[in-house]
């Protein structure tokens, strides 16, 4: 049974983070703090919880040369291709209320693979999951092509 972790534990680094929009779109954005990013690689995949539900989001570069995420989406497919799936990042802001230009609080919940997305002021607890060895991880993303 995985360890279940509230977000004002110690071992949870909190970030926060700014909404922002893709490009001249009305598409959010979350831009991580430029120190901040420089762990997370570039077009990475990793886990992204909103609400206690595991989505998945693609690593990407801001033009600070930070990171940020652009979408929250059921599987690592669709985050690789976001086009093709319901964002789930832009729901969120939506029914919590927070808009474009606004801080979201990001929790490192495993450094390079499991984040957790919240309101400030909010509190969580996520359910830490293992990041799979290297050669697994490989052999999932041969499958989903």
């Amino acid at each position: 049974m995985p360890a279940r972790v509230p977000s004002d534990h110690g071992s949870i680094e909190t970030l926060r983070a700014t909404v922002e929009s893709v490009g001249r779109t009305d598409r959010p954005k979350v831009v991580l703090p430029e120190d901040a990013g420089e762990a997370l690689d570039a077009d990475e995949v990793v886990r992204l919880v909103v609400d206690g539900r595991t989505y998945h989001t693609r690593v990407d570069t801001a033009l600070g040369g930070g990171r940020e995420f652009r979408g929250a989406f059921r599987s690592p497919t669709l985050a690789r291709d976001p086009g093709t799936g319901e964002d789930h990042l832009a729901t969120w802001l939506a029914e919590t209320g927070i808009e474009i230009g606004s801080s979201v609080l990001v929790d490192v919940v495993s450094e390079e693979f499991q984040y957790g997305l919240r309101e400030p002021g909010a509190r969580a607890v996520y359910e830490v999951a293992e990041k799979p060895d290297d050669g697994l991880a490989s052999i999932a993303r041969d499958l989903e092509e």
